[in-house]
């Protein structure tokens, strides 16, 4: 999956939204705010983000992942088994979060029923971009189970790297690598 750039007026209003975002949440008062921070138009700021904060949500989970990707094309992976490739890029989509609250309200906002087919995608987006970074060729039913797998171990590190208190997040380290060894058992089992 191909990601477009992200234009600059959003940019320009996800800047000027998260500082808003740890005391107003994802909602209208955000987006009010990063408006009048951020000097955009009103009528562009509609047009930019028709959902308004909604699309700053989505599009700040999309910088992530942006990052993200960035960082595996940079590192060096040529000698780790892939589980430990997978397992790399998982802490550096953690990594490359610089705004842990934006995650928290994001990770509500999206659980909310109306919006969990946009936080379904997103999450299908991250696992998506993790696999074609990592070079996944696959164009059979494992594109699909390679992501539905990798979707789920995802939503539960973030989940658990939200309360995650430990020093250097070691003890999230170690539930991506408990989850890992799960997946890697199933896959025995499934052969």
């Amino acid at each position: 999956m191909t990601r477009a750039p992200i234009d600059p007026t959003l940019e320009r209003l996800l800047d000027a939204a998260l500082p808003h975002v740890a005391f107003d949440g994802w909602s209208p008062v955000t987006f009010d705010a990063a408006v009048a921070d951020s000097g955009v138009d009103p009528a562009l700021a509609k047009a930019s983000c028709p959902r308004g904060v909604v699309d700053l949500a989505i599009a700040y989970h999309q910088r992530g992942d942006a990052a993200m990707v960035a960082a595996l094309q940079e590192a060096d992976l040529s000698g780790m088994r892939f589980r430990d490739k997978v397992a790399h890029a998982l802490r550096l989509r953690l990594q490359v979060i610089d705004d842990k609250e934006a995650v928290r309200r994001g990770t509500t906002l999206f659980a909310l029923p109306h919006m969990a087919g946009d936080g379904a995608k997103l999450i299908w987006g991250t696992a998506d971009a993790i696999w074609n970074a990592l070079g996944d060729t696959s164009r059979d039913v494992n594109w699909y189970t390679k992501r539905m797998t990798l979707s789920g171990v995802y939503s539960s590190v973030v989940l658990y790297w939200l309360g995650d208190d430990s020093v250097d997040i070691q003890a999230t380290d170690a539930f991506i690598e408990r989850r890992i060894d799960n997946v890697m058992q199933f896959e025995k089992f499934k052969a």
